[in-house]
């Protein structure tokens, strides 16, 4: 924020008003980090009650901090880059995702006569990990980073790049390996990564996640297995309306940032 905080949004702000959206939550929290004026102004907007409950909270505080050890004060850089971009829960995710990919790897080179699987799971296998990247229940530290200013959109970019980044390799090695078309592996996979994220921030990335691998599985992965014919969604001259989706879809993500700042409230 450029100027200082208004005395209704500090009055508001003080008295936890849920009126008060989240952007304008954060924005006022990250200029009172910085600005001892309104730091000022917002104690003179609490009330004698909630001052004397900050007063036994400081006191309580400042003993224990008094009694434990000093602090290590060395950096851990491995520490961060796993609470920013990494999760542990995203390692069994991760690993079943590899695990399907080589199993329908292996499924068309048997030529068993069916549509290459690889083909219909590309789009849906980046989702199990972007579903669980920035949700409440799939990482322990949750609260913690949550109570920083940038949590639910940043935290939740850099571990879907995360997937990403594991994910695209895999299909592109495996579609090379089997001849399969890399662009028909590819834009689907972003395509429907953009369209969680999106989706995202109408009713949670979680269940965007799963009503996208359902509905895929359903409407074309099924009957596609049954008539052992390839879909026309996935045909050749399909990457080109895979390419321009992706890019619509991205730009609708972008124009939705706002929406992406309540990530954190979704299952």
């Amino acid at each position: 924020m450029s100027t200082h905080v208004s005395l209704s949004q500090l009055d508001r702000y003080a008295a936890g008003d849920p009126a008060l959206d989240e952007p304008s939550v954060w924005a006022i929290e990250v200029h009172l980090e910085e600005c001892a004026d309104c730091r000022a102004r917002l104690a003179g907007s609490t009330t004698g009650d909630s001052r004397a409950v900050i007063e036994r909270v400081a006191a309580g505080l400042a003993r224990e901090i008094a009694a434990s050890p000093a602090p290590d004060t060395r950096t851990r850089p491995w520490s961060v880059l796993r609470h920013r971009w990494l999760v542990g829960t995203l390692a069994p995710w991760l690993a079943m995702t590899a695990a399907v990919i080589a199993c329908a790897a292996l499924l068309s080179g048997l030529r068993t006569g069916l549509p290459s699987l690889v083909l219909l799971i590309a789009p849906l296998a980046p989702l199990p990990g972007v579903a669980v990247a920035w949700h409440r229940r799939a990482d322990p530290a949750w609260e913690v980073v949550a109570a920083t200013p940038a949590a639910g959109l940043i935290t939740l970019l850099r571990r879907t790049a995360v997937v990403l980044a594991f994910v695209i390799p895999g299909l592109a090695l495996v579609g090379a390996g089997t001849g399969v078309s890399l662009a028909l592996i590819l834009l689907p996979c972003l395509a429907f990564t953009v369209a969680t994220l999106l989706l995202g921030t109408l009713v949670g990335v979680r269940r965007a996640a799963i009503g996208l691998i359902l509905t895929w599985t359903i409407v074309v992965v099924a009957p596609s297995l049954a008539t052992a014919r390839m879909p026309v969604l996935l045909e050749p001259e399909s990457a080109t309306v895979w390419a321009l989706a992706t890019a619509v879809l991205t730009v609708g993500a972008i124009l939705r940032v706002n929406g992406f700042r309540r990530l954190s409230h979704h299952d």
